[in-house]
């Protein structure tokens, strides 16, 4: 039995990772020639950990996860303390502790994990056919590969998305722009051990310990979709977005690097049934881009991998170990987009009155809400 794989990224690599453990050859084949990852970093939370764990890639979790024991919310113009816990009563109730990461270094470790060698890059797909015998991938460069089935793992734009759904799948914008990147931990900003967020008027700025002493940092700021952007002005443009803001947030701006600061408009995808058709399953974003708001897409990736690895072990027809992967993902990735969505709505300021009253709430949080909600999503993974 043969698996061809589209995308090394996140998915597509723990994919591969599923499968191989079921015996399955795997064929990975990458679009870009180069990895070059849209955000500086990912936030995994224990789900995701636990997924990467039982995949057998733990120590790159070990090895590149941040020291994130606290987690507090600041009011943006004043920097005062509006809630501030501590994570470990999170860790002790999921048994995982979360794990924030360059997301350049996670799929670069877990691609040299599986073998680099082994992945076929400058393979952009173009189209998928498929019969009773098994499944074509035709790549724009006119090659083509053959195999039992496929995973498409082909990203928030994914063409065999579209052939699944048997017609283009337009994303949607949620209505905020994104700006993130690497900084030196500066404990003039924030404490180096703690997931730190200023917010107010709707817009939020977050920065999070990861490995070698590095802070992940974003600015969400709600815009219109298109607005013109220059590397030259980033630093410009953050400060009259925060203009007033706290003396901690500006230091911030100061010390970002414009070239290596990523400007992203995010956007999602409607859920959408079903997630296979024949012998070809989507995976990660592919089936169910979201929003970071909730910070479980590459998690969810993760959980989809998983599954799909049960599927096999448990049932050896293809299609009908994709259906159990089909019927066992539905409901938690719509739940997942959908979560994150609200999220966003109420942290962007879309219902100023509902974002007035989460700020209040914050305020009167002494964490239990938080991590009770965050429990909750990672307990309800495959892994529990």
């Amino acid at each position: 039995m043969k698996a061809i794989i589209i995308g090394a990224g996140i998915g597509g690599m723990s994919a591969a990772a599923a499968l191989d453990q079921q015996g399955i050859e795997c064929e990975i084949y990458e679009a870009v020639k180069e990895m070059k990852p849209v955000g500086a970093a990912i936030s995994v939370w224990s789900n995701g950990v636990k997924c990467m764990n039982h995949l057998g890639m733990g120590k790159i979790m070990d090895d590149l996860g941040g020291p994130m024991h606290y987690m507090a919310y600041l009011e943006g113009f004043s920097g005062e303390k509006m809630t501030q816990f501590s994570l470990s009563p999170l860790v002790e109730e999921v048994g995982e502790r979360p794990c924030p990461v360059s997301r350049a270094d996670l799929q670069s470790r877990m691609i040299d994990w599986w073998g680099r060698h082994r992945v076929q890059f400058g393979k952009r797909l173009e189209s998928v056919s498929q019969n009773d015998q098994g499944v074509t991938a035709t790549f724009t460069d006119g090659s083509t590969a053959q195999g039992d089935f496929m995973i498409a793992a082909d990203g928030a734009h994914s063409i065999a998305r579209d052939y699944l759904m048997g017609h283009k799948v337009e994303r949607r914008y949620a209505g905020y722009v994104n700006w993130n990147g690497l900084v030196e931990i500066d404990e003039s900003i924030a404490p180096a051990e703690q997931w730190t967020m200023f917010v107010a008027d709707g817009k939020r700025v977050s920065v999070m310990p990861i490995a070698d002493n590095r802070f992940y940092f974003f600015f969400d700021v709600p815009l219109e979709k298109g607005l013109p952007q220059d590397r030259s002005t980033v630093i410009k443009d953050l400060k009259g977005y925060f203009e007033g803001w706290a003396e901690p947030v500006q230091r911030l701006i100061d010390v970002i690097n414009p070239d290596t600061t990523n400007r992203i408009e995010i956007h999602d995808v409607d859920p959408f049934s079903p997630l296979v058709k024949g012998r070809v399953a989507l995976l990660g974003d592919a089936g169910h881009s979201t929003t970071p708001d909730i910070g479980q897409g590459g998690g969810a990736a993760l959980e989809d991998a998983v599954v799909l690895g049960r599927s096999f072990a448990t049932c050896k027809d293809i299609e009908g170990a994709l259906l159990r992967y089909n019927d066992a993902r539905l409901e938690r990735v719509k739940d997942l987009v959908l979560k994150a969505r609200k999220r966003c709505e109420v942290t962007h300021g879309f219902n100023p009155d509902e974002t007035k009253a989460w700020y209040e709430e914050l305020r009167n949080e002494d964490g239990t809400g938080i991590l009770s909600g965050l429990s909750k999503t990672i307990l309800g993974g495959p892994l529990g």
